[in-house]
């Protein structure tokens, strides 16, 4: 090794150890920026996996709280780094800043503060907003002040907001499937309860498979998972399905329906006609000074104005009251208690598929502050720590167990009615979008994809339909978000130019 060679090296190492000399005071800044921006998606983002469990009743708010621990940071490991990468590096053309790596690392404290700070406002308003939403802001307000119209990739923007509008189409479209395809089956059916128990561990068996998959196929190269081939990635997927299936069958099978008996015959003894639901009763007769109730299979009691529209309308109307479910139907409470276990195992698929996207969303910016200030590469070519997914699932629990039961009234409780039925093809289907756009890396939300499945399985459920009033309010502030969020980081970019 030459002289020039070792003169190089040295005067590098010196320019690195000057670099972070100045910019420490940076990085624990946006420590601390990144710790506030988590505890916010925790508060906020909550609802987004077990907010629809804690409104049918089941899962109480510390049970869920435990769980959505544990698979949030299951999710941010096992899958989150395609979106980390996305958010930190194909938002902004960072080449623009190779030769001034200090504005990108200062940058960074500007996304972490806008999109923090509109996060902690979205929560105290009570407002459900994206978190994605507000960090793809953040980044633009930042650059625009930075370096104006340059560098921005404004094709990855563009598909990233298209994202926004087909993800909530997308996740209630497939619910939507989901749920007639379980009314059609089950509860429909004059006999609900055992057509649920031969359908349950075919649904087993595609969650499982799926989210087998999802972490198998170009998963984590952290965890040596990035170069599974396809067919190794199905078999695997496929083995974990049928196993799935088989324990519900033989193992949890048995469980459920005595804990159902139970319930049942805890209710008994509570049997009042008075307090009965209206659409479950189809007459109620005096013999002899006996009450006698006749209840229609399945709970639901066709009335005559009911039969006549049936008989009216043409074609088009027919085939639409033959597949959507009469809305005045009661559907046998025994058999929606069938789905409260699939529900749970549901919830924990939704929380991974949140961990996977949003928890990566949230370190981000710190993953970049961090790599820059390591050896002042603003290509940032490492892999994501994982210590860093760690510290964004920490921050996230934090918010969560902390603030998260205020975002979970509005989301699994106020917007629809929801059963475990209905629940479980809520979360089902936002969690196989959330989790099919990690894959690809597109940083999509997980709370449009929620709201998109509750939306469109309580326009086609039994009983009360959607609450629009207070949809069109979270639908304004997905509207506001990204503004919002953009124009507090580049006004926070702007105070730090001024000063440094």
């Amino acid at each position: 090794m030459d002289s020039t060679t070792l003169a190089t090296i040295f005067t590098t190492t010196m320019s690195i150890e000057a670099f972070q000399s100045s910019l420490l005071w940076a990085l624990i800044v946006g420590a601390a920026l990144a710790f506030i921006l988590g505890f916010g998606m925790g508060a906020n983002d909550v609802s987004n996996s077990f907010g629809t469990s804690v409104g049918s009743g089941v899962l109480s708010l510390r049970n869920a709280f435990i769980l959505a621990c544990i698979f949030e940071t299951l999710g941010a490991i096992l899958v989150g780094f395609n979106v980390t990468d996305t958010m930190r590096k194909a938002v902004v053309d960072v080449e623009m800043y190779k030769d001034d790596p200090k504005t990108l690392e200062l940058g960074q404290i500007a996304i972490l503060g806008g999109c923090g700070a509109w996060l902690l406002i979205a929560t105290a308003l009570s407002l459900p907003v994206s978190t994605t939403h507000s960090l793809v802001g953040s980044t633009l307000g930042m650059s625009l002040v930075a370096k104006g119209f340059k560098g921005i990739v404004w094709t990855k923007i563009l598909s990233i907001v298209m994202s926004w509008f087909a993800s909530p189409l997308f996740s209630g479209t497939i619910s939507i499937i989901l749920y007639l395809i379980v009314d059609h089956t089950v509860l429909r059916r004059k006999d609900p309860f055992w057509k649920g128990l031969r359908i349950l561990p075919i649904i087993y068996f595609v969650c499982i498979s799926f989210n087998a998959f999802v972490v198998c196929f170009q998963g984590s190269k952290l965890l040596n998972l990035s170069d599974i081939p396809l067919w190794l990635a199905l078999t695997i997927a496929t083995i974990c399905g049928i196993l799935a299936a088989l324990s519900f069958q033989y193992i949890a099978r048995p469980f459920l329906i005595k804990w159902i008996d139970n319930q049942e015959t805890e209710t008994i003894g509570k049997f009042d006609p008075n307090k009965m639901s209206p659409f479950a009763m189809t007459d109620i007769k005096n013999y002899n000074g006996v009450s006698v109730i006749t209840i229609s299979d399945n709970g639901s009691a066709e009335t005559e104005k009911q039969k006549k529209e049936k008989s009216s309308g043409g074609c088009v109307k027919r085939v639409v009251r033959r597949i959507i479910p009469d809305p005045e139907r009661k559907d046998d409470e025994k058999t929606l208690k069938l789905f409260s276990a699939i529900q749970v195992f549901t919830a924990c698929f939704a929380g991974f598929a949140h961990g996977a996207n949003d928890v990566s969303n949230a370190i981000a910016p710190m993953t970049a502050l961090f790599s820059i200030y390591q050896n002042m590469d603003v290509l940032q070519r490492g892999e994501t720590p994982i210590w860093i997914l760690f510290f964004g699932a920490l921050s996230i629990c934090a918010g969560l167990c902390i603030c998260g039961h205020r975002v979970i009234k509005t989301v699994g409780q106020k917007m629809s009615k929801i059963t475990p039925a209905s629940g479980f093809c809520i979360e089902f289907g936002a969690a196989v979008t959330a989790l099919l756009a990690s894959k690809v890396g597109i940083p999509i939300s997980t709370t449009h994809c929620l709201v998109g499945s509750i939306v469109g399985v309580g326009a086609v459920k039994p009983g009360e339909g959607v609450n629009w009033s207070l949809f069109r309010n979270i639908a304004f502030s997905w509207v506001v978000t990204l503004p919002a969020s953009g124009i507090i980081a580049a006004g926070i970019m702007g105070i730090i130019a001024i000063f440094t």
